[in-house]
């Protein structure tokens, strides 16, 4: 331990405290800062151009410079003696501990330098004494004997010394570069190489101790946990190994070779979150090497994170060299196809076009395909037929006349909009790029194709040019196309008829299609809809219901092919027909777990409910509105304990709503809202005249109950509960529907809520005067006394509540309410005007009134003559 000081071998063996330490130390290094100042002294004393005393070695100069610069003065320095060699063999051997972030070597360092600064200083101003006052007087003089002189000058001491500075900068910058930092205090160094020892030799457990103890005291430094994660790995404890190494990593995050490896652990771990965030902070500190970004972007791709993968895959692009040009082509070749497959055109067009514009020459057929096909598919036509001609050799044949005329109108028009703004001058000029590029396209008069293009470029030519209107070269290429059989090329086949159909031209559609349609391998669903398609936009009705039927038959759940063969059977007369195209495509489980699935029925039954009311049968039509508002009051039902049942009546199977027990349901909140992500296929208020309408029917065709449930149900749908104009409909509803079924009992309850909310309307009275009589129930006894309390002015609530008492049994309760009343007038006077509750009569006018309750339930204020108000 030569290598340490004196105070620092004591601290370690425990003789003293680290305040003594410390203390020692400052007056250890005063002393040497003396020692220094008195040796530059004797320096200076010594003339400008005396050399180097052999064997002494100036302080922060090694000997292999001192040496060189020897041999540059002329000197013959002795090589340093072995104590010399010994000495400093030690002082390497222990030069590593030292540390940039360690407060003891940053002084020293800072030390040494500023003592190099003031000796290179005082140096130079001894170098420049001598020469000044000659210098002012023969300065033209010397500076001619300067000009002459071509013998190179000796170097100066300050020059060495400069030298010698710039070296040690580079020297620490390169050790700085190789040295991984530490924050490892000296104090503890031993510690942590007696711990790696103890490792070494097996001694496992009083290593952890020891890594334990460095931790307590150092908590920054990463070598005590690099330590323990080696030895947890060596007992196979993997979990614990993972997590020492992560916080060594963390804590000296610029080893790229450590996060990698903990990247393959957490893998093996099947942590693939955690695996990505290691590779994450290798590409920090290494953001070039290719492989890492590469491995991040595989984790991403498993996790289904398709846009961190693709930002990672276009770091790889800009990373690779333009010699590795086939990995550049084939890894632009899956990106495309990717954003292709998540419906991100203008992300696979960026990257193909990059490819493209990089490496031309490397440009495949299949590359040309896959960017014709995208251009297409963002219809942009004419820059598809631009890459045909450019990479695949297609030669395009323009009319030259229709070409050079349209050049000078395009030049004066460029020159009428010189004067405008930037912004719409950029636009505009855009746009005329635009349409001159069509009108380029439009002079094509000829196309001449290589007989080395494939066939499948040959069709995506083909389907450019009627894109493009351009008529002329059409007629060959599609000859040339149908020659060959569609079992082979079915696919090009369907290409260039749907290019027709997207254009009108459906009687140049028509035979592709039909070539496909008898084929064997193209003899698809999607074949037979398009034929169906292009068949009735003819008028060819007949051959396009058979054509859907094939749809239908082929795909049984594609909707749109259902309601177009619907509609084309009732156009032909036929609705059992269309009836049938609109039977149900899904079970009932299907309808409860697919979102989409409901969405499809809900159509296909409100095309069918339609088309069944507009044929008149009713009970078909109220089956599928049932069916309809049952999906939408799905919870609703459950709340009100209501369900649909299936009914035989005269043979046929019928819906009826009916009263049921049902299963409680856990979270009506989530019900609620999965039901309404199932049927936000129509509006509310869609839903509300469908509503009204299944209430209406049902009540014409005397299903009271059904309606009276119906509306029970819907007063439980938040939807329509919490809008108060429809709640007051649907209490009407509900009122009208149990009056009519004779269930009093309900119509009690409706006209109960309705009174509280309009205790002034002489109608609602009139019926609840109509439902007390004949439901021959007395609670509205009750409900009449406490409405009277709130309201004592009412009319009607005095003369309601003399008359149940008066039934009652209790005439002097009776007589109280009737002159009560009468005291307070009726609302009409005797001339038949309209009089304020608690006006009254005058006093002089004696009057006195009487009551009748007429037949049908209504009652009405009589005067003494027997005359009734108008």
């Amino acid at each position: 331990m030569s290598g340490f000081s004196s105070e620092l071998i004591d601290y370690l063996e425990g003789r003293i405290t680290f305040e003594e330490f410390d203390q020692r130390r400052d007056e250890r290094k005063a002393t040497e800062s003396e020692v220094s100042a008195e040796r530059v002294e004797e320096e200076d004393a010594q003339p400008s151009t005396s050399a180097h005393v052999p064997g002494h070695i100036e302080e922060g100069v090694s000997p292999g410079v001192q040496q060189a610069f020897a041999s540059m003065l002329g000197d013959k320095p002795e090589p340093p003696s072995s104590d010399e060699q010994q000495e400093e063999g030690e002082e390497d051997g222990f030069s590593y501990v030292d540390d940039e972030e360690d407060e003891d070597y940053k002084a020293e360092e800072e030390q040494k330098v500023r003592l190099e600064m003031e000796e290179t200083e005082k140096r130079r101003k001894r170098c420049g004494k001598g020469g000044r006052g000659r210098r002012n007087r023969k300065q033209r003089v010397l500076e001619e004997e300067e000009e002459e002189e071509d013998v190179e000058e000796d170097p100066t001491v300050g020059d060495v010394f400069a030298l010698e500075m710039e070296l040690n900068r580079e020297n620490k910058k390169m050790m700085r570069e190789r040295r991984q930092r530490s924050k490892l205090p000296r104090a503890l160094r031993g510690l942590m190489g007696e711990a790696n020892i103890r490792y070494a030799r097996g001694e496992k457990e009083d290593a952890i101790l020891m890594c334990m103890e460095i931790i307590r005291q150092a908590p920054l430094a990463y070598e005590p946990f690099s330590t323990l994660a080696m030895i947890y790995e060596d007992d196979e404890d993997m979990d614990k190994a993972l997590q020492f190494g992560l916080i060594a990593a963390h804590l000296n995050p610029s080893d790229c070779e450590e996060w990698i490896r903990l990247a393959e652990m957490s893998l093996e771990q099947d942590n693939i979150r955690q695996a990505i965030v290691c590779y994450s902070k290798a590409i920090k500190y290494d953001p070039t090497n290719v492989r890492y970004v590469w491995e991040r972007s595989s984790l991403h791709m498993r996790l289904g994170e398709h846009r961190q993968c693709m930002d990672g895959y276009r770091r790889i692009l800009s990373l690779l060299p333009m010699e590795d040009g086939e990995h550049f082509m084939q890894l632009s070749k899956d990106m495309a196809k990717s954003y292709y497959e998540s419906n991100d055109l203008p992300s696979a067009l960026g990257v193909i076009e990059e490819a493209l514009e990089r490496h031309p020459g490397l440009v495949s057929d299949d590359f040309i395909n896959m960017a014709a096909e995208l251009h297409i598919a963002n219809r942009q036509y004419s820059k598809a037929l631009q890459v045909l001609v450019q990479f695949a050799g297609v030669v395009l044949v323009k009319d030259e006349s229709e070409s050079g005329c349209e050049e000078p109108r395009q030049e004066e028009r460029v020159a009428e909009e010189t004067t405008e703004e930037e912004e719409k001058k950029n636009e505009e000029d855009t746009k005329t790029e635009e349409e001159m590029a069509v009108k380029e396209d439009c002079a094509i008069q000829d196309v001449h194709v290589p007989d080395s293009v494939p066939v499948d470029l040959r069709a995506k030519l083909t389907v450019c040019l009627i894109h493009l209107h351009v008529d002329t070269p059409l007629e060959g290429l599609v000859s040339s196309l149908m020659e060959q059989s569609p079992e082979e090329i079915g696919d090009l086949y369907l290409d260039v008829g749907e290019a027709y159909l997207e254009e009108g031209k459906y009687m140049a559609a028509l035979p592709l299609l039909s070539a496909l349609v008898i084929s064997e391998k193209y003899n698809l669903a999607v074949v037979w809809l398009r034929h169906a398609e292009c068949l009735k936009a003819l008028g060819h009705m007949e051959a396009a219901a058979q054509s859907y039927t094939k749809v239908v038959d082929m795909a049984p759940q594609h909707l749109e092919a259902r309601l177009s063969l619907a509609t084309l059977q009732q156009q032909l007369g036929r609705p059992e027909c269309a009836l049938k195209a609109l039977e149900s495509m899904y079970d009932s489980e299907t309808l409860a777990q697919d979102s989409s699935a409901a969405q499809k029925e809900l159509k296909l039954l409100l095309h069918r409910s339609t088309l069944l009311k507009t044929q008149g049968q009713t009970q078909d039509y109220l089956d599928a509105m049932i069916t309809m508002i049952s999906m939408l009051l799905k919870v609703a039902m459950q709340r009100a304990k209501v369900c649909v049942r299936s009914v035989t009546v005269s043979g046929v199977n019928h819906l009826r709503l009916a009263k049921a027990i049902l299963p409680e349901i856990a979270d009506h909140e989530a019900a609620y809202l999965d039901n309404t992500g199932k049927t936000n296929v129509m509006s509310k208020e869609d839903w509300w005249q469908l509503l009204v309408s299944c209430v209406l029917t049902l009540c014409e065709v005397r299903r009271y109950e059904e309606a009276e449930l119906l509306v029970e149900s819907a007063m439980e749908f938040y939807s329509f509960y919490d809008n108060k104009p429809r709640r007051k409909e649907m209490e009407c509803f509900g009122l009208s529907a149990t009056i009519l079924d004779h269930n009093y009992y309900k119509a009690y309850n409706y006209i109960r809520l309705m009174l509280m909310e309009n205790v002034d309307r002489p109608q609602l009275w009139n019926i609840f005067n109509q439902l007390t009589i004949t439901s021959q129930h007395q609670r509205h006894h009750r409900f009449c006394l406490r409405l009277l309390l709130k309201y004592p002015d009412n009319h009607a609530l005095g003369v309601l509540c003399g008359h149940n008492a008066m039934v009652s049994g209790s005439f002097k309760h009776a007589l109280g309410f009737f002159l009560s009343v009468a005291v307070r007038g009726p609302p009409w006077s005797v001339s038949g005007e309209h009089v304020q509750p608690g006006q009254g009569t005058a006093p002089d006018r004696p009057h006195t009134f009487g009551h009748t309750l007429l037949p049908d339930g209504t009652y009405t204020a009589r005067s003494e003559t027997g005359g009734y108000p108008r």
